[in-house]
């Protein structure tokens, strides 16, 4: 009855039996339709019981985290146990966007196929955030079983899949983020029927760089061999790291950061700020579809709309150019760089990319050099 009550357009009636539904056909039982309820009214983000105000230092990692969330950017965080990688994961779900009314009756319809919908509100009033153990089957992660109901990966439609300890989890398992990361849906086929469910969502991953963790550490020494460092790294496969928009070192915090005083910036200063890229984005694609789903951020959009919409000046031209010959750049590469430049031209309410940009959006994807060579 919860969810009925968002259905527009028609009206709706609740009964408990058929015997009830027999009786109001015949005009035995008269019964009042349900109370329409307003979703926009009801949209909301509920507060975190994480805030970025109590990350000490991570000044790069809390950037490269804001232009993840205001363009549903996937991210992978490198670096040694302790520096708060899953921390910053956490912190997420307390600066991603307000929910738009289309978003949550998509979220809302995944839900609801899963049995998963509140009794309470009947509706999806806030971001998924899903955090899968590494010990997740693939059916769990991808769907299926006899009914083929959506798994982790639907239901974090129009929101995070934080990946913890990434490499942990068995590398078939992870292939099958190749394709939803790519279409923004995922297909399960069983024998009796093929169930297609949107699964556009924001990959968040974290993993250590080496068996003991501290490769690449300034403050830690490593103490795996190369053998050792390859063949841990080589869990994660090229084509699903090519995918992954925004790669990010995180190295322990010091003791002077801290040891710092009073509080960081806090969530609600920085998802303001998201919120208005967000509604840049929104007014520019408008109405613009995708495998049946509306595009919502630049994470999302085709390829001819990054030509359309992330076109660069000859000086931007250049340094990317300079940056696809030197890293030896997929074109898949090429174009996510394009949309995470479109993304900090967004949240700096630029109309252009400017060299500045496509800058910033390069250095986030030079780790799979220093780590997969």
């Amino acid at each position: 009855e919860t969810e009925a009550a968002f259905v527009e357009g028609v009206d709706v009636y609740a009964f408990e039996t058929l015997v009830q539904v027999g009786e109001f056909l015949q005009c035995e039982l008269e019964k009042q339709p349900v109370c329409k309820k307003d979703i926009s009214s009801c949209i909301k983000q509920e507060r975190s019981d994480y805030d970025f105000k109590f990350v000490k230092g991570q000044f790069v990692a809390k950037r490269a985290l804001e232009i993840a969330a205001s363009g549903g950017h996937n991210v992978l965080m490198i670096g040694p146990p302790g520096a708060g990688k899953t921390l910053l994961a956490r912190c997420i779900p307390s600066i991603l966007p307000d929910l738009t009314v289309d978003e949550a009756l998509e979220t809302t319809k995944i839900h609801s196929v899963a049995g998963m919908l509140s009794e309470e509100s009947g509706i999806v009033l806030k971001r998924p955030f899903r955090s899968p153990h590494h010990t997740a089957t693939m059916i769990a992660l991808a769907g299926g079983g006899a009914q083929a109901r959506p798994g982790e990966i639907s239901l974090s439609h129009n929101g995070v899949l934080f990946l913890d300890e990434l490499l942990e989890y068995p590398r078939h398992t992870l292939e099958i983020l190749r394709q939803p990361l790519e279409d923004n849906m995922i297909t399960i086929s069983r024998a009796a029927r093929n169930v297609e469910y949107p699964a556009s969502f924001m990959l968040v991953a974290s993993m250590n760089p080496c068996p003991c963790g501290y490769y690449g550490s300034e403050t830690t020494e490593c103490k795996c061999t190369p053998a050792q460092i390859a063949k841990y790294m080589a869990k994660l496969s090229g084509p699903l790291l090519d995918r992954i928009d925004i790669h990010l070192e995180v190295d322990s915090v010091t003791y002077d950061e801290l040891s710092q005083r009073g509080d960081a910036e806090p969530s609600h200063a920085i998802k303001e700020r998201i919120n208005k890229a967000r509604g840049t984005q929104l007014r520019r694609y408008g109405n613009t579809s995708r495998a049946g789903s509306g595009v919502y951020c630049n994470a999302k959009i085709s390829n001819q709309s990054v030509k359309e919409h992330c076109a660069l000046d000859s000086t931007g031209e250049a340094i990317i150019k300079q940056a696809f010959d030197n890293l030896k750049l997929s074109a898949r590469s090429y174009m996510r760089i394009l949309k995470v430049a479109r993304t900090i031209a967004d949240l700096d309410d630029s109309q252009s990319i400017q060299p500045i940009h496509i800058a910033e959006a390069i250095q986030y994807r030079s780790l799979d050099r220093k780590y997969w060579q």
